[in-house]
């Protein structure tokens, strides 16, 4: 089994906003991939479904934790301990501000790099568990970043924004098969980022 977790916070009012870009790709997998309906279990929704790879079908459970953002961990790690599974049959996607819009990468360990949702899920079952990195922007300035990230995705940038959601899902067969590295260009090929504005610094993808 291999559980597939969004970052985002459960009420109306954080539904578009660039936070919750981790929910967005949950349920577009969940339309892609899903095959029951949503239900409050793991301290979060979560619906069953199955991908296809070439090593047979893979089951999925989809999370969306509705402990808020900063305490993800305790829905990710209920899940995690109620079907025996290891960190890396974990793939959480959450929002990168240190990525440029469009961008997406993979990651399995590391750091937070001050991002709470993966600090929390850290502190419950380790580092070890595998991060789909959707870039959002940054805003140019850290006393911004708040606002920034509960702000609402803008209209234009569902150009760049949608077409990646249905790229992540169309790829996710390599994912399932444990192949990160084809998942990530897979993605990026299907769903070209847009060209970086000049006008704003480059930021760093490690």
């Amino acid at each position: 089994m291999l559980i597939l977790a969004g970052l985002g916070n459960p009420e109306a009012k954080y539904e578009k906003n660039r936070h919750n870009v981790g929910f967005m790709a949950v349920d577009a997998l969940a339309r892609r991939w899903g095959t029951g309906p949503w239900r409050a279990r793991f301290q979060g929704l979560a619906c069953e479904g199955s991908v296809s790879t070439p090593n047979g079908p893979i089951k999925l459970l989809l999370l969306k934790p509705k402990t808020y953002y900063n305490e993800s961990g305790r829905a990710v790690g209920e899940a995690m301990k109620f079907f025996k599974l290891a960190p890396a049959d974990v793939i959480v996607f959450h929002d990168e501000i240190d990525m440029a819009p469009g961008r997406f990468r993979m990651k399995a360990g590391g750091g937070a790099a001050g991002n709470n949702g993966i600090r929390s899920i850290t502190s419950q079952v380790g580092d070890a568990f595998r991060r789909g990195r959707i870039g959002v922007g940054h805003p140019g300035d850290k006393a911004m970043v708040m606002h920034y990230v509960l702000g609402d995705f803008h209209k234009v940038e569902h150009q760049w924004l949608d077409p990646l959601l249905d790229a992540i899902c169309d790829a996710l067969p390599f994912a399932a098969a444990g192949d990160d590295e084809r998942y990530q260009a897979e993605i990026m090929r299907l769903a070209p980022s847009p060209k970086a504005d000049p006008k704003k610094p480059a930021k760093s993808e490690d």
